[in-house]
């Protein structure tokens, strides 16, 4: 998305595989951008050996880690898609009667297009930036240590761009003609674990 990381009202860590959320998150508290992380994330099938006890409690623990004090993380840990991250972190905020006019999404590298049209269209009212890691391809997947996972969830990611916005889970994006033909051609290379069913 190139935004800019800026001071926000608070910071939402999306729960997934990736670690470096919860990474990129504490920086930003660390650097005074926001006062506040809240993590979202039950398990899925791709989280449910690498952080058993939940992936926002393991974020949690992982910001802790590196010198976020615990008043500073709310953890939300039952969402188990974006779009519940994004309703379910809302309300906690809401419950603990903190006023939020911008938040700083934060999310794996290859999720910000999603996790932006999500937040866009069930929480209209704040203003979104979107972060992740500033890592290259080769990069990530070597952070990860599974590329199998890493291109799976990539294509799950662009599937749900392109289907979602006619369902009403987020905001339109368009999808450039050549992307599209790379997510067919993975697709028939047989990398679909994470493809939403449709039909």
């Amino acid at each position: 998305m190139h935004h800019a990381p800026r001071p926000c009202s608070v910071a939402i860590g999306l729960g997934s595989h990736d670690l470096g959320v919860s990474t990129v998150a504490a920086q930003a508290y660390l650097d005074g951008l926001v006062p506040l992380i809240v993590f979202s994330g039950a398990t899925s099938p791709t989280t449910k050996d690498r952080f058993p006890q939940g992936e926002a409690v393991a974020y949690r623990e992982h910001a802790l880690s590196l010198g976020v004090p615990d008043h500073a993380v709310l953890v939300e840990p039952t969402a188990t898609n974006t779009g519940q991250n994004i309703t379910q972190s809302r309300a906690i905020l809401e419950a603990a009667d903190i006023s939020v006019s911008s938040v700083l999404l934060v999310c794996k590298p290859y999720e910000q297009r999603r996790a932006y049209a999500t937040a866009l269209k069930l929480w209209p009212e704040v203003e979104f930036v979107c972060t992740s890691a500033p890592v290259e391809l080769t990069e990530y997947v070597d952070s990860i240590g599974d590329v199998r996972i890493v291109v799976d969830m990539m294509i799950g990611a662009l599937q749900r761009l392109m289907i979602y916005p006619a369902q009403g889970f987020m905001a339109d994006v368009p999808v450039p003609p050549n992307v599209k033909a790379a997510y067919e051609r993975l697709v028939q290379a047989g990398f679909t674990s994470r493809l939403a069913v449709t039909g």
